[in-house]
């Protein structure tokens, strides 16, 4: 059964590789922009609408994995992406794009992304829960680093359109298969614990929680609030990478930068996840928001290029623990039964600070014509956010060799049988 979790662990992995295209936009919007004539407002809103529509569809996709299971919902995710690709090469206006890419696409991946972390953490200990969440949380983050010079060399060779549809033949022909693998594990299914790890302690809920016993609850919006405010300062420093090392130390090209932040990002989300095993999901988070705290009073000192790489690394290693710890915390407070569902309704905080976020920057820039304020902003919204994370209580721990191994064998042999 451990390989059977491992195979899960690899193919989610992988899917996400492929469904982290929505965050290689820039360089759509480039091709666009230069290619097609479009204007700078007609280029973003096919992304901005995606975003919007990723952040809905996986608390509906939430729901109905819990439901009917991840695999029907992460294949219909997977088809909805390749053919939102495929058809936005066949695009003639800004309009088509909004519908093609923002709303098919990006539903489909928003139903791609919301299924694989509680399906891999259903066949894990909930000691390696923090580890699973990080490591499929990296898939996400790291595609950018290898799509967007694809892409880009693509486009070259073969024009904006005819990229878009080799993308989606290739994202069809590759994650949809994946999918068939995605499955919970069988219902008498017991994770075994490591003989090393049975002295240790891990967050397991009193009760499994439905989303309306969640809302009931003080931790939902200590929660909320904190993936809220991380959000917020993480997303303005990322829609904002190029204009900042422009604005700050002169530099016309940035688009390294943006691969810096991006591995980061992904670092961030694999050592906060192993972290999160090791300490707790609370403790965590609370290194994490005092780190981004002197980031942001350090901000305004990044004038030069060695100081903009520290600050875009520090930013996406603060930014990649939220993917890898708010899953956990879910699943450690309220279970994984209702997981998607729960998982859906904290995640609109997240689509909520996709309108903070920028709204900060743009309002700092308008009023004073550099981002200190933003900065100044970020790590108040970060004060609060690591008040948060110290005054919320954590759930009941128990023995993580609670369930004897004998036992945990015996169940996995019948179901296998």
């Amino acid at each position: 059964m451990f390989d059977r979790a491992k195979q899960i662990l690899i193919a989610g992995f992988c899917i996400n590789l492929c469904i982290g295209i929505l965050f290689t936009w820039s360089v759509f919007k480039k091709a666009l922009v230069v290619d097609l004539g479009w204007t700078n407002s007609e280029a973003s809103l096919p992304y901005t609408v995606a975003i919007t529509t990723f952040s809905i569809t996986l608390l509906l996709a939430g729901i109905l994995q819990d439901k009917f299971g991840p695999k029907r919902v992460l294949i219909a995710g997977t088809i909805c992406s390749g053919l939102g690709l495929i058809a936005s090469g066949y695009i003639t206006n800004p309009t088509q794009l909004i519908f093609t890419f923002g709303i098919l696409a990006g539903g489909g991946i928003g139903f791609g992304y919301a299924c694989l972390s509680p399906a891999a953490m259903k066949w894990f200990h909930p000691s390696k829960r923090g580890l699973v969440n990080g490591l499929i949380a990296a898939g996400f983050g790291i595609a950018g680093v290898y799509l967007a010079p694809l892409i880009t060399s693509l486009i070259g060779s073969y024009g904006i359109s005819n990229s878009f549809i080799i993308l989606g033949i290739a994202l069809l022909c590759i994650a949809t298969p994946l999918a068939f693998t995605i499955t919970n594990p069988p219902p008498h299914y017991v994770p075994i614990a490591s003989s090393k790890q049975t002295d240790k302690k891990v967050a397991v809920p009193q009760k499994e929680m439905c989303w309306t016993a969640m809302l009931k609850t003080t931790q939902f919006y200590s929660i909320w609030v904190m993936y809220l405010c991380a959000s917020s300062t993480g997303l303005m420093i990322i829609g904002n990478i190029t204009s900042i090392a422009s604005a700050q130390a002169g530099m016309t090209d940035a688009a390294h930068l943006v691969v810096i932040l991006a591995l980061f990002n992904t670092s961030g989300r694999v050592f906060a996840g192993m972290l999160c095993d090791k300490i707790g999901g609370l403790k965590t988070l609370s290194l994490s928001f005092m780190l981004s705290i002197a980031n942001m009073m350090l901000f305004p000192h990044y004038t030069s290029h060695i100081g903009l790489i520290i600050g875009m690394a520090t930013a996406g290693l603060c930014y990649g623990t939220l993917p890898a710890v708010f899953p956990s915390l879910i699943a450690g407070f309220y279970g994984l039964k209702n997981y998607g569902t729960n998982y859906g309704v904290v995640y609109t905080a997240w689509g909520v600070s996709g309108f903070i976020g920028p709204v900060i920057a743009a309002v700092a820039v308008d009023t004073t014509g550099n981002y200190n304020l933003a900065y100044f902003y970020s790590a108040i919204i970060m004060g609060i956010a690591f008040m948060f994370s110290m005054l919320t209580k954590n759930p009941a721990v128990k023995p993580i060799g609670s369930v004897g191994k004998e036992e945990n064998e015996m169940l996995n042999k019948k179901v296998t049988a």
